[in-house]
């Protein structure tokens, strides 16, 4: 396929560049003010290459919340929490990790399915499940870490693993906004530090211990 500048682009390469773009764009400009041309600009393709691949930008929607699933899948899987021994440290490793990575411009560390989500909750409900299925697949990668530490220090109580992977990405994804609406990423570092502190005081952990 010859897109703009006369490259070739190789099989798949367009869809690619498209997924990119709207993992990019979308997260800057939000999905409703983001156009097809928009995407085809910053991907470099055509606009005949955009419909070979996606029937509408709805559809482009839906496939952009499964490849934020599945880059960042790879991602996460990949980061050094995973380590420790202790499963609670793992789970504290994963916060604090998440903490690491609130930095840059806005676009570059807040959520692309979160930012669709809050956007197109009513008005695209095809992209508001692919966004809820890639925040609550991820919520399920540290529900076996936080089970783990429930078994290993003793914790029973009304609430279950599953509840506090869901929480951990409430607050996360509340960070979002609250860096959002201040344009100041230090809001969002602050209720993940919370988050953390809450996580102590549930395990009973002392702050800045093993203990």
């Amino acid at each position: 396929m010859r897109e703009p500048g006369g490259q070739i682009l190789q099989r798949g390469e367009a869809r690619a560049r498209l997924l990119e773009a709207a993992r990019d764009v979308i997260r800057t400009r939000g999905f409703a003010a983001t156009t097809v041309d928009d995407l085809c600009r910053a991907a470099g393709v055509t606009k005949g290459a955009f419909f070979h691949h996606f029937e509408s930008k709805e559809a482009l929607g839906v496939a952009a919340a499964a490849f934020w699933a599945e880059t960042t899948s790879a991602f996460f899987a990949a980061a050094p929490y995973h380590d420790h021994a202790d499963p609670l440290d793992r789970v504290l490793g994963y916060i604090a990790f998440r903490r690491t990575i609130i930095d840059g411009d806005l676009a570059e560390f807040t959520c692309l399915v979160g930012t669709m989500a809050q956007e197109v909750y009513a008005s695209h409900p095809a992209i508001r499940d692919a966004c809820a299925a890639s925040i609550f697949a991820h919520a399920a990668t540290i529900e076996p870490d936080i089970a783990a530490a429930m078994a290993a220090h003793g914790m029973a109580g009304d609430w279950t693993a599953a509840s506090l992977a869901i929480h951990s990405q409430a607050v996360l994804q509340g960070a979002f906004i609250l860096a959002k609406a201040t344009g100041d990423a230090e809001v969002a570092r602050d209720s993940v530090d919370h988050l953390a502190r809450y996580v102590r005081l549930l395990f009973g952990r002392q702050e800045g211990t093993g203990a």
